[in-house]
């Protein structure tokens, strides 16, 4: 399996993992706020991340130098942005909520262009254009007094925190992507309930913890490790195309829970969102470019055109080490990986 299939199934498995997230909070949060709610879905995240790590002394190894963007991405994506999130979806409800995910594609795609100069066609244009004319459906349709719908605008800025924390997390490549995960999940999560303690929030009963904590664990924990492996071989931009499919799996167990309509604001939605996502997934990108030579340490394989160096013993899988790039010249298809960082 190449590096971009890898990266397509983790992208899938991502959204997937938390795509169910939306309905179980909302059928298991009641009776813990906002903040406490994000608090206890990343310490599962947290708790995920490390007993995922077979090694935990590797969860404080090469962290020091990244300690600023791990906290960056503690504040913003593992506190700020679920907080938000939660708030939005009390009010708009889990199948509006879920649909609005949508819009975190968007926000990834801008910033990928505008910040990583990843490169951007007519066809990726279309697709996010359609995502937000869903998203403002679902904004005005949810709207009972003409207005925009402001649950519906909480989500939509929790996409945008959450974007911007994938594309910082990008950042961190030359780490292994549980050990992000559990900086990212901890700090998020001693903060959010710090926030929580501060403002009296009420924490839920027992089960609410243990249920917050297990869905965290799976669809945030789980979800955020696949996610970084996806990004480091699919690009910032198609990853998160492919992780547009979270929102619809989540809508679709919204509908299960059987609290919320379909009526026709969140149907167009639907259909433009998906047209949008299958669109932007399906886009393919190839053409001759060239490598200078370089070394650097990543995860990586040896099953692609770049990665051809030898080991004194044999390496299956993935591992990382420090390792040199021969120049090259070559064509086939690729992502906006930490490979192909050209510009077109």
């Amino acid at each position: 399996m190449s590096a971009l299939h890898r990266g397509f199934w983790f992208a899938l498995l991502a959204a997937v993992a938390f795509g169910v997230t939306t309905p179980l909070i909302a059928l298991f949060g009641h009776g813990a706020g906002p903040w406490s709610t994000a608090g206890w879905l990343y310490l599962g995240s947290a708790l995920f991340a490390a007993l995922a790590e077979r090694q935990p002394a590797a969860l404080v190894g090469g962290v020091r130098r990244h300690a600023a963007l791990l906290a960056a991405i503690a504040v913003i994506g593992g506190m700020l942005a679920p907080a938000v999130y939660v708030i939005g979806l009390r009010d708009a409800g889990p199948l509006y909520a879920s649909l609005a995910l949508n819009m975190e594609a968007p926000f990834s795609v801008a910033i990928a262009a505008l910040a990583f100069r990843e490169y951007v066609n007519g066809r990726v244009v279309i697709a996010m254009l359609a995502i937000v004319a869903g998203a403002s459906l679902l904004s005005l349709g949810q709207s009972t007094g003409g207005g925009l719908h402001a649950g519906v605008l909480f989500v939509v800025l929790a996409t945008a925190l959450w974007a911007l924390d994938n594309a910082l997390s990008s950042g961190l490549h030359e780490l292994d992507a549980r050990i992000t995960v559990f900086w990212k999940s901890a700090g998020g999560a001693a903060l959010s309930l710090l926030a929580a303690r501060l403002l009296h929030e009420s924490a839920g009963g027992f089960a609410t913890v243990a249920l917050l904590v297990l869905v965290g664990a799976l669809g945030y924990g789980a979800s955020l490790v696949l996610y970084l492996r996806a990004q480091r071989t699919f690009g910032v931009a198609r990853t998160a195309s492919v992780f547009a499919t979270a929102p619809f799996i989540g809508a679709g167990g919204s509908l299960a829970l059987g609290k919320t309509p379909l009526g026709f604001p969140a149907l167009a939605a639907f259909t433009l969102m998906a047209f949008g996502a299958v669109l932007h997934a399906t886009e393919r990108h190839a053409h001759r470019h060239h490598h200078h030579a370089h070394a650097h340490s990543h995860a990586h394989r040896h099953d692609d055109p770049h990665h051809t160096h030898t080991h004194d013993a044999p390496v299956t899988g993935e591992h990382t080490h420090h390792h040199v790039h021969s120049e090259i010249e070559h064509a086939h298809e690729h992502a906006p990986d930490p490979e192909h960082s050209h510009t077109h």
